[in-house]
């Protein structure tokens, strides 16, 4: 475990002393600062910036999306980086495809653009767990986000061995990186100062470049989260927020130029029936706000700044994660964010309304001009064939007296079936262990039950009647972990309790049922999956379907041009795959209708397409199953009809 206590005084040392407090010689380094600008080979530089993940978007999309952020004109890129993608497996690193990050920072330089890199390890950012992998979970002691030596030994693991492959591109040796950020947002969860500064000192050694925090604006998140010897910056509104920092950062080493280090440009989107889509489209005067609040930034007060997002991508697969108010708030697995280039790459109102406001910052002639958009592409409506029962397809079997959770069982995203033959009789209220996680289908003898939901404060009570024999299933759903918990709120820490699946006992009528048979339903390789044309009609129990589709148009080659939104507008709740790739999830209730399919998965030139679909509620679907290509998507809400009477 790397402390560097000594190191940690030295820094503090140094950055009180001089003005400069990432200067490690006499010789001026190419990006640094003072009390008042940001500097960049001696010259003052004003950072204009965005967010964007590229873990979040298809590799062969990073330079288009690139481009059309250098012509909004932006000079600087942010962008998180997900530790749960590049080890989903304690020791193994996967650092290729949408995960090599250092091919994105190149790209960017090429393109024109510097890099403010925010790795965590813990990044909040509306992933599952805020970015840390679920193996954390299983190591004994673990205690994320805290001065906790076994969650200190797995972060200065990662943190040094991302740093083998982003080292060498820090300014100070001719890359893109100028900055990188210390944890995120740490005052709005703790003050363990012995934890940021263990985090600090771990960035220092392993990264060659200036450092910084990024908090909110109330006294207690600045204090919180600022660390001696890094620059402390703050989020939102750039007014209340730069007033702050002038009142509660007093420690002259964490002093210097303002940056507004996530200024929103909207939202992300949370599923429910309630829940409208995320947009500033149609609403003047939230665009008249943006405007005013960029302007004052870098206008007035002469500031840096980064838009959150830029451009949001889509949480794919697995990947969003989840609030817990009270209950369980999933995001969707679209991360539009009503950004300035949406989801699929293309220019929304808000990107020109904003490229009009930065070219008063930036030097004449120096925006490029913006990429031309693509249209999407269409699939007309085709069939969906029920090919098997999700519980026929199950694998592994672990049996115990009690349930495990997911996490114990080896598996970290997806379903988990746990399967009981009563050897009595009881009847009554079934409770699945401590609490739902996250959102439980009830069988019993195959047919189902009922729902409990988390994402509800009053889910549904389900009774169940078993007699000796009867076999109760629960199919439980990962919904994803807690991505933010704020101790300055009465919401449970569930940031230390990530368990998925069931944890503690089962009771029905407060009778605990012993004796489980467990089988892991991950579906990350849907081509393992044993599937028959031959399924027999099985009412409630969830079904996969398949379907093909071809693209015609021999003009389509282009992957951009074969973007399209993919929606199955009779189906209920559930999963899509397109050729092996996990697109995400969708339900009925939205607002998110359709799924964002980019063309580098699809197979152009008359190429047979294969569609799978998880259907968890078939007994509910209206019509036949289908699937369609839209080329301009729609948000929009229904009711939820398996749970009508939930708050």
């Amino acid at each position: 475990m790397l402390l560097l206590a000594s190191l940690a005084a030295v820094v503090g040392a140094a950055s009180a002393a001089v003005d400069v407090p990432s200067a490690r010689s006499l010789a001026a380094p190419p990006f640094t600062y003072n009390r008042t600008h940001f500097l960049l080979h001696g010259a003052p530089y004003q950072i204009i910036g965005g967010q964007m993940d590229p873990q979040r978007i298809p590799r062969a999309y990073w330079r288009a999306r690139l481009q059309k952020a250098r012509a909004m004109g932006l000079n600087t890129v942010f962008p998180y980086v997900f530790w749960n993608m590049l080890e989903p497996t304690q020791g193994q690193w996967r650092n290729t495809g949408e995960n090599d990050i250092a091919a994105f920072a190149r790209i960017a330089q090429e393109e024109g653009l510097y890099i403010v890199l925010r790795p965590g390890p813990y990044v909040c950012g509306e992933r599952d767990w805020g970015g840390f992998p679920a193996w954390l979970a299983t190591v004994p002691g673990m205690l994320v986000r805290s001065s906790n030596g076994p969650f200190l030994d797995a972060a200065e693991a990662y943190v040094r061995r991302l740093a083998r492959d982003l080292r060498p591109l820090a300014a100070s040796r001719g890359g893109p990186v100028l900055m990188v950020q210390v944890e995120n947002e740490y005052g709005s969860f703790g003050n363990d100062h012995n934890y940021t500064a263990a985090i600090r000192n771990m960035l220092h050694v392993n990264f060659d470049a200036v450092l910084y925090t990024n908090d909110g604006t109330e006294q207690w998140t600045l204090e919180g989260g600022s660390v001696p010897g890094v620059l402390a910056e703050i989020d939102g509104d750039p007014r209340p927020g730069f007033k702050a920092l002038r009142q509660y950062i007093t420690d002259p080493s964490q002093q210097g130029p303002l940056l507004d280090g996530e200024y929103y440009t909207y939202g992300p989107d949370i599923w429910g029936s309630g829940n409208a889509h995320t947009t500033s489209q149609g609403r003047a005067q939230v665009v008249r706000q943006f405007v005013e609040d960029v302007d004052y930034a870098l206008g007035n007060e002469s500031a840096s700044i980064s838009m959150y997002m830029v451009h949001g991508g889509t949480n794919f697969g697995w990947s969003n994660g989840a609030l817990w108010q009270d209950k369980l708030t999933a995001w969707t697995t679209s991360y539009d964010y009503g950004s300035p280039i949406d989801e699929s790459g293309r220019s929304t109102d808000l990107y020109h309304t904003l490229r009009s406001t930065l070219h008063k910052y930036v030097p004449q002639g120096s925006i490029p001009d913006i990429p031309p958009d693509i249209p999407r592409m269409q699939i007309p409506k085709f069939g969906l064939t029920p090919m098997a029962l999700l519980f026929d397809t199950v694998g592994q079997r672990t049996t115990r007296e009690a349930p495990a959770t997911m996490e114990t069982l080896g598996q970290a995203y997806g379903f988990t079936l746990y399967e009981h033959i009563a050897k009595s009789s009881v009847s009554g209220i079934l409770r699945p262990g401590d609490r739902p996680r996250d959102r439980v289908l009830v069988y019993v003898d195959g047919l189902r039950q009922g729902v409990i939901d988390s994402q509800y404060q009053q889910p549904l009570a389900v009774n169940v009647q078993l007699n000796p024999g009867s076999k109760l299933q629960l199919l439980v759903e990962n919904l994803g972990r807690v991505n933010y918990y704020s101790r300055g709120t009465v919401y449970r820490n569930d940031l230390q309790d990530p368990y998925k699946g069931i944890r503690g006992n089962v009771t029905v009528n407060g009778r605990v049922l012993k004796g489980w048979d467990m089988y892991p339903l991950p579906l990350d390789d849907i081509s393992t999956l044993s599937l028959s044309p031959d399924l027999p009609s099985n009412g409630s129990i969830p079904i996969l379907y398949r379907g093909y589709f071809v693209v015609d148009h021999p003009s389509l080659t282009v992957p951009a041009a074969l973007d399209t939104f993919l929606a199955v507008p009779n189906g209920v709740k559930g999963n899509v795959w397109v050729n092996g790739f996990h697109l995400g999830r969708y339900w009925r209730v939205g607002p998110q209708q359709s799924l964002y399919l980019p063309g580098t998965v699809v197979k152009a030139a008359r190429q047979l397409n294969e569609v799978t679909v998880l259907e968890l509620a078939p007994h509910m679907v209206e019509g036949p199953m289908i699937a369609v290509g839209q080329s301009n998507r729609t948000w929009s809400n229904k009711p939820d009809e398996e749970c009508l009477d939930c708050t």
